[in-house]
């Protein structure tokens, strides 16, 4: 059985689909409907039903997914296992903020393409929240707290923000001196999340309102700038505009709680050498740079 025609196979069944999977696998969408085909004929059984909308999995497919994805897996970790002390090969998927990674993280990715010649490195850019399994990637740059959930997060670096303003906005609307009295202000906002802060030891937790919102840092900041509100943002991003004036620390007496910059990935027994390499390599960039908190992080 090829570990081409598995991987193929697991590919469509977490992708949803023959096209989107020959999207991530970079093939045509008739070498992944050769590979199926040719498994299907070995296996003797029919493991995708197919329509005009797509492919679905049959109950067949739906069984042997599992087996086919643990296989894949352990065939990974072997081929990892043998390979010469540091070296990396195959394809290497990771979601990345836009806000700022191709200004901080995409020099990393890059360095650890440059270091392993075999490797295939694929980055999406985006501040969107990107699902890692139905989307296919081996692994997410995160920024900020983390959410509960079924992802593996490691710590590779530390995060300081703070919330700001432009002076017309102070001098219009005043400057909040405590959490509570943020629910009088507009604010500038990602959705519709709450915003917490450290009173001492404690956290306190507030949802504010605003008219502007946007799904990316940079855009916030520029909103802040035109005086629109408050923004509750990374250091790294704000930096340059409060060197200059243009912006305002406000309610430094309430700090965002401690946040930090994170490497998350689907849960496995068997992590990705690729994966530990490059949290490594992120680590050694950022994680003992005592300047690392001041990175234009969103």
């Amino acid at each position: 059985m090829d570990i081409e025609e598995l991987q193929t196979f697991v590919e469509v069944a977490d992708a949803g689909g023959i096209s989107p999977a020959a999207l991530r696998l970079g093939v045509s969408k008739s070498i992944v409907s050769r590979r199926l085909a040719r498994l299907e004929a070995e296996l003797g059984v029919q493991l995708l039903a197919r329509s005009t909308r797509g492919a679905g999995l049959t109950e067949a497919g739906v069984t042997f997914r599992d087996y086919a994805a643990r296989a894949c897996a352990e065939i990974e970790v072997a081929k990892e296992t043998i390979l010469p002390a540091g070296e990396l090969r195959g394809r290497l998927r990771v979601a990345a903020p836009l806000s700022f990674g191709p200004a901080h993280f995409a020099p990393v990715l890059a360095e650890m393409a440059r270091r392993h010649p075999q490797l295939y490195v694929q980055t999406c850019y985006s501040d969107r929240f990107v699902d890692l399994i139905a989307e296919g990637f081996d692994c997410a740059i995160r920024v900020g707290i983390l959410h509960d959930s079924n992802l593996l997060a490691r710590r590779v670096g530390p995060l300081r923000g703070s919330l700001v303003a432009s002076p017309d906005y102070i001098e219009a609307h005043g400057a909040p001196e405590k959490p509570e009295e943020l629910l009088v202000h507009q604010v500038l906002m990602q959705g519709t999340e709450s915003w917490q802060f450290m009173d001492g030891g404690k956290v306190v937790t507030i949802r504010p309102q605003g008219r502007f919102k946007a799904d990316n840092g940079a855009a916030l900041v520029a909103a802040a700038v035109a005086g629109l509100g408050i923004a509750q943002l990374p250091d790294g991003l704000t930096h340059e505009h409060v060197a200059s004036g243009a912006l305002v620390p406000v309610m430094t007496s309430y700090p965002p709680p401690p946040a930090g910059v994170y490497v998350v990935r689907p849960p496995s027994p068997h992590p990705a050498r690729k994966v530990r390499m490059l949290t490594e390599l992120l680590i050694e960039c950022f994680g003992q740079d005592p300047d690392a908190a001041g990175m234009p992080l969103a």
